[in-house]
């Protein structure tokens, strides 16, 4: 790997540190000590977590909140909580029903004061002052002003702005991605979540997302260009289109007859051949030959000319089939020509129509067009590819900011449009910038679900469903028809051809032939040129869980739409792991990379960037080759944000996927999951030279989730070729416990259980163990399992015990090992809500955590 793609994948990181103050003495709250999180998340010492009126000592059992009070975050005993009494609606509550309560005016409403000066958020009077868009849109577009400076400070919280960071430290890719949030809230914090939302979206909207849109102008298509102007560029269009569909259809048939014609004057000289043949046999043997060997020639005669009309239906066929694909191609190319050429007509006239608008306006105020005031920012010609200064998180830092517009794209797709013009104009009815524009074709074509549309077979093939009808059937394909309804909403939009990492591809392959051959879109929005992939991008419609069976609600209403946001407008310097222009300016980095680097950047998956993993070795590539002892080491980084609630998996198997066991055990049980810090670690350890696929899985989930031992779905992250050219040791498969991490910091992760004698995930024993742990929260039902290779588990469980100290939550496990080796020791449990809901059964336990244990008699009886 070249130098800069060395300095460039570079990774730095620090160990999570997670620290808490006592909500009684506010001082800092260490692990071994800790209680919590409790109500608004806080935390306790252990020795401070006392009733607040009389001072008793309390447990996870015995602890009780004010449910009258909310913002009453002390804890009691029994005696002492306050009692629920009648409700009441003070002035504030009003003041903020109130709040609530405001209209909206649209979706260009800015409260910038939802946040204080503070260092604590505050809500007052001054807050609920609302102030218009149309306030002010004179500065927020202008990215230099004060009040756009404001604006992006109160977004980030008083760090550095990230287009700032993005624009000093992007000089080299591809650099640690960006982290888009994946987290969850309860029911308390979704109104809260929703006006943040909302806030940003304003703000946004207001700030990076107009800044194409010149002020005092809102580019709807309609104020500027009446629809049926538009709808009879797109007549003609369509007239041209059913001219071209007409040359390939007369093409297909003249290429099919003169197949037929050849395939058939073969066969006619084939089988004249062959008849001579039978005859001249015939006689030469007439006087000898007798009744059998005569009807014997003839069968086989007759066998003769069976065969060779089977061999030249195959060989008919498969001249077909290559013709069909070369016919396909050449159409191909002539549509994307055609679409190329009418684009650039319907943007002319898009071009044309808002310049007279603009002009006309500026007339009608008083102003003078050419007093230097640009007609509009957005550029009139596509402008050639550079770098974007700007990231995707600058543009919008969340999906949800989207959600009305995203609702809109889906309720028209429910329907089917006869015209682009009627679609686009639908879809963009409500958009002011290029980035909405662009959105809502995005999320159109994504919501189509191909698999499941039925379509008609007098459809002319170039509407909107006809076209979706041929991108199902191979004849056109998403990034042409995203490129066609760009051009009719106004915006830049080219086709990029080259490599991607698609369905199929392992680490290591080389790109040498056309299998891996891919399209995809850069459209021109906020300022610079971006990717989208719709294909990849597009999900398909499934069902979700009604919350009650009683409902009243349509079957319509238990739909929801899957898609995939990380392939629009995504970062180069994440999309450059999937997809390689073969014009490298299109790879939109400021050092471009070659062929072979593609090659060599680890395969990684969407959702690795969508939960914001990078990995910590500079040097990583997709192929990674073993030691002597047949070891490797991948190593993952997570955002601190996301380290509490991601799990990882993985799978290993061999290359060629016949199996994922070596001799009877399988492959997983050969390489070791942990995690310090906030870094994943997976250590394999070939068992045999060969060349291995290690594939890792991860999804996000709240402990709440976890503990109830509902299934997981795990999706792919990123994946590894192993090569192992030679092994000098002898490796043991690791003991049979459960799948995924070792190590008690899942325990404190998911299970609020802090280990206080042992932190790390390899224990070195003697004879005897104890391992102890403080519960934070409200767990029961422990149980432990111990596991040896070639030991049967039920002979290993008498050498367990679990044992329970309510008035201190402790839970202590002890261990008597018989021999001498490696053990493994499985932990499970559940939460007390849990075990009251369901009958304390084994299959009703959560896995929890597990530790590697070395055990040597020589140590003495006390190691830990």
């Amino acid at each position: 790997m070249s130098a800069a793609i060395k300095s460039t994948s570079a990774r730095r990181f620090a160990p999570t540190t997670y620290e808490n103050t006592c909500n009684r003495c506010n001082h800092l709250v260490y692990s071994a000590e800790k209680i919590g999180p409790l109500k608004d998340f806080t935390f306790y010492h252990h020795g401070c977590f006392k009733c607040a009126a009389c001072g008793s000592k309390l447990t996870l059992k015995t602890y009780y909140n004010n449910q009258q009070d909310q913002d009453d975050k002390e804890v009691y005993c029994a005696s002492h909580v306050p009692k629920t009494g009648p409700g009441k609606l003070d002035g504030l509550s009003v003041g903020i029903k109130q709040a609530l309560n405001v209209p909206r005016r649209g979706h260009h409403l800015v409260n910038d004061q939802i946040r204080g000066s503070g260092s604590k958020p505050a809500l007052g009077a001054d807050a609920l002052l609302i102030k218009t868009a149309s306030q002010q849109s004179t500065i927020a577009h202008d990215a230099n002003s004060p009040y756009y400076q404001q604006q992006q400070q109160q977004l980030y919280g008083g760090q550095h702005h990230p287009g700032q960071s993005a624009q000093s430290s992007s000089q080299h890719y591809p650099a640690k991605p960006h982290h888009y949030p994946a987290g969850h809230f309860d029911a308390s914090a979704l109104h809260i979540q929703h006006a943040v939302n909302q806030t940003k979206m304003l703000n946004r909207s207001n700030g990076m997302l107009r800044h194409s849109v010149r002020p005092g102008i809102e580019s709807r298509i309609n104020d500027f260009l009446d629809s049926e102007t538009q709808r009879r560029l797109e007549m003609l269009h369509r007239g041209e289109e059913d001219d071209l569909y007409r040359q390939f259809s007369k093409k297909r048939a003249e290429e099919e007859q003169n197949v037929n014609t050849v395939i058939q004057e073969e066969w006619e000289k084939e089988l004249e051949k062959l008849t001579a043949r039978y005859h001249y046999e015939m006689t030469k043997k007439q006087k000898k030959i007798s009744m059998d060997e005569e009807r014997a020639m003839t069968l086989r005669h007759q066998k003769d000319k069976d065969d060779l009309e089977k061999n030249m239906t195959i060989k008919l066929d498969r001249k077909k089939e290559s013709l069909t694909k070369k016919l396909l191609e050449a159409e191909r190319h002539a549509t994307a020509e055609l679409v190329e050429k009418q684009s650039k007509e319907m943007m002319n006239l898009i071009t044309e129509k808002l310049q007279e608008f603009t002009i006309s306006r500026s007339a009608s105020n008083g102003s003078s067009y050419n007093s230097g005031i640009p007609v509009a920012s957005y550029p009139s010609a596509p402008p050639p590819p550079n770098v974007p200064t700007i990231s995707k998180l600058d543009i919008y830092s969340d999906p949800n900011v989207f959600a009305e517009l995203d609702q809109i794209a889906i309720n028209v797709a429910r329907e089917d449009q006869k015209t682009f013009t009627d679609l686009v104009r639908q879809l963009t009815v409500s958009c002011v910038t290029d980035v909405e524009k662009a959105r809502a074709i995005f999320r159109w074509i994504t919501v189509k679900n191909l698999n499941t549309i039925k379509f008609d077979d007098n459809l002319s093939a170039d509407t909107p469903m006809g076209i979706l009808r041929g991108i199902k059937h191979g004849t056109e394909s998403y990034h042409v028809l995203f490129k066609r309804l760009c051009s009719y909403a106004g915006l830049h939009c080219v086709v990029i051809k080259g490599y991607s990492k698609s369905a199929g591809y392992q680490p290591g392959v080389h790109f040498e032939d056309t299998r891996f051959r891919n399209s995809w879109n850069a459209v021109y929005v906020a300022g610079a040129w971006r990717f989208v992939q719709c294909n990849w991008g597009a999900r398909h419609l499934v069902n979700a869980k009604a919350d009650t069976p009683n409902t009243g609600k349509s079957s319509s209403d238990s739909l929801r739409y899957e898609y995939d946001d990380h392939y629009f407008l995504t970062d180069a310097k994440e999309f450059i792991y999937e997809f390689f222009p073969l014009q490298p300016e299109w790879q939109l980095l400021r050092c471009p990379i070659s062929l072979r680097e593609f090659e060599e950047l680890p395969f990684v998956r969407s959702l690795f960037f969508r939960y914001g993993l990078y990995f910590v070795d500079e040097d990583i590539q997709a192929v990674l080759r073993t030691d002597s002892s047949g070891a490797a080491t991948v190593r993952i980084g997570m955002p601190s944000q996301m380290t509490p609630s991601l799990i990882f998996h993985y799978n290993l198997k061999l290359i060629d996927g016949s199996t994922d066991t070596f001799e009877g055990v399988i492959l997983k049980r050969f390489v070791m999951q942990s995690v310090t810090g906030n870094v994943v670690t997976f250590r394999v350890h070939a068992p045999c030279p060969g060349a291995f696929i290690m594939d890792i899985f991860a999804n996000a989930t709240t402990p709440r989730e976890y503990v109830t031992g509902e299934p997981m779905k795990f999706k792919s992250v990123c994946k590894f070729k192993i090569v192992c050219d030679e092994l000098r040791t002898v490796m043991v498969p690791l003991p049979d416990c459960a799948s995924g991490e070792w190590g008690p910091l899942k325990a404190t992760r998911l299970f609020g259980l802090v280990p206080l004698t042992h932190e790390e995930a390899l224990i070195f024993s003697g004879r005897e163990l104890e391992t102890q742990f403080r519960m934070s929260r409200p767990l029961t039902d422990f149980m432990a399992s111990l596991h040896m290779n070639g030991v049967d588990e039920r002979r290993l469980s008498r050498y367990v015990s679990v044992s329970i100290d309510d008035d201190d939550d402790l839970v202590t496990f002890r261990i008597r090992f018989p021999e001498e080796g490696q053990y493994g020791l499985d932990i499970y449990t559940r939460e007390l809500h849990c075990a009251e809901m369901f009958n304390a059964d084994k299959q009703l336990l959560t896995h929890c955590c597990k530790y590697l244990i070395n055990v040597t008699f020589a140590h003495s009886k006390g190691t830990k």
